[in-house]
């Protein structure tokens, strides 16, 4: 064997058993500004750190090293001895998660969170019981480290309370209208008269010349004659009297009218805690759009939608009361205020809705909307100078009095409530008359015994 043979030979003789120490090297976990003090075998001749922006290391005494971690990161430690022996030690610097641990289980003391620590980062496991809990402890975690990795899991949770919410609708329109107006009609020599305020469409004359202050005619047509002459009545109002001997006719208008319209809707609505639910009664009407971009011109439908509407969200809070948020609306369609655009009829929404958070006992009711609307509309007409005669001037005076009011009260009524058991009876729906009673074979009609049964 050659010299150089002999050289390599203990150089990889040597590499050998220093990579061998490398493997069976000592592991240590520190934590960010804590230090920590090793007690070595030997007196220590020197002491070297891969990286000392992470560790610092330095002896003590003759066989004591102080050890402090400086930055996050991994080094590596190689300490001689005065014997000539070697040790190496792979220092990993992390986090220091006490002050994080302390306020988790301050602010969650009945809940299972093990923050780790992985270099520059954290990982929360453990399992909470919702949601809330997981976002919060993130929240906490992001101030002590720039990286969160939430593994936190919900536990299976008892069942969800159901909440059942039993609301009124109720609704009362009254309208009172009261009308009142008189047309005059005579005939003086050959020329034929009429007279009216123009509120109420006046008797049309055929034939004949007249002096009319009514409007046009809009109704049908009654037929009478004065002397020879052909008379033609487009209207009569509610009273006719006409004299012969007087040349004289009188239409006179004189209504009233009430109505009342009551609309009473209970609908009741089950939904679990915290998920919203929706009622609606009514439907939808179809209202054009026009488009533009690539399809501009074109025209689309769309449905909106009118009737009784109630959404809420419910809530059980710790003090086992009911926290709701509730939108309620009630709109029908108004023809009287709706556009026509290109040949399209839309109608308006007359609509009254609220929209309130209230919180309540289970069974307490409360009234979410009373609505009180009172409308008066008064139209007087009257002909000038004639109007004004003391006895006679009522002839030439018309008046249209219309009064409206609107209440609607809205009643609501929380309760928490549970399905039927398994062997619990089940509710049946009452039915006035059978349906759909399936006939015998012989196409025979049942009897009420066999409809019945089925």
């Amino acid at each position: 064997m050659t010299k150089s043979s002999l050289i390599h030979l203990v150089g990889a003789f040597a590499l050998g058993a220093s990579l061998a120490s490398a493997q069976s090297a000592e592991d240590l976990r520190m934590t960010v500004g804590k230090s920590v003090v090793i007690d070595y075998p030997s007196d220590v001749r020197q002491i070297s750190t891969s990286n000392p922006d992470v560790i610092d290391a330095s002896p003590v005494t003759t066989r004591e090293i102080l050890l402090h971690g400086k930055a996050v990161g991994s080094a590596t430690m190689i300490v001689w001895s005065k014997a000539g022996q070697r040790t190496f030690y792979n220092v990993n610097v992390d986090l220091n998660l006490d002050p994080l641990r302390r306020m988790l289980r301050e602010s969650f003391p009945n809940e299972n969170i093990n923050p780790v620590t992985s270099r520059d980062s954290i990982v929360l496991d453990g399992q909470v019981s919702n949601k809330d809990v997981v976002d919060r402890a993130a929240v906490i975690a992001a101030a002590f480290a720039k990286t969160v990795v939430n593994n936190l899991s919900l536990t299976a949770g008892p069942v969800e309370k159901q909440i059942l919410l039993r609301v009124k609708f109720a609704e009362l329109d009254r309208t009172r209208e009261l009308q009142y107006g008189v047309n005059l009609l005579g005939i003086a020599g050959q020329t034929q008269i009429s007279g009216g305020t123009g509120q109420f469409s006046a008797a049309g004359l055929s034939g004949t010349s007249a002096i009319n202050g009514g409007t046009s005619p809009t109704a049908a047509t009654n037929n009478g004659t004065i002397g020879s002459s052909a008379l033609s009545i487009t209207k009569a109002l509610s009273l006719f009297a006409f004299n012969p001997s007087l040349n004289l006719g009188a239409f006179i208008q004189a209504l009233q009218s009430e109505s009342i319209l009551e609309v009473l809707t209970e609908p009741n609505l089950v939904t679990t805690d915290g998920k919203e639910a929706t009622f609606l009664v009514g439907g939808e009407f179809p209202v054009p759009i026009l488009q533009g971009g690539a399809n501009s011109g074109a025209v689309t439908i769309q449905f909106r939608e009118f009737g009784i509407k109630l959404i809420f969200l419910p809530k059980i809070t710790a003090n086992n009361t009911i926290k709701m948020h509730l939108r309620q609306e009630v709109s029908t369609l108004d023809s009287a205020d709706g556009v026509t655009i290109s040949g399209f009829t839309i109608p308006a929404l007359s609509t009254r809705r609220a929209e309130t958070d209230v919180e309540l006992s289970e069974g307490q009711s409360f009234v979410i909307a009373g609505l009180v609307d009172n409308r008066e509309t008064d139209s007087f007409s009257k002909i000038p100078i004639l109007g004004s005669l003391p006895i006679f001037g009522a002839l030439f005076k018309s008046r249209d009095e219309k009064k409206q009011r609107t209440d609607l009260v809205v009643l609501v009524t929380p309760e928490v409530t549970a399905p039927l058991a398994a062997n619990d009876p089940k509710p049946s729906l009452y039915m006035p008359k059978d349906f759909l009673v399936r006939l015998d074979p012989n196409n025979a009609p049942p009897t009420k015994k066999s409809a019945k049964k089925n």
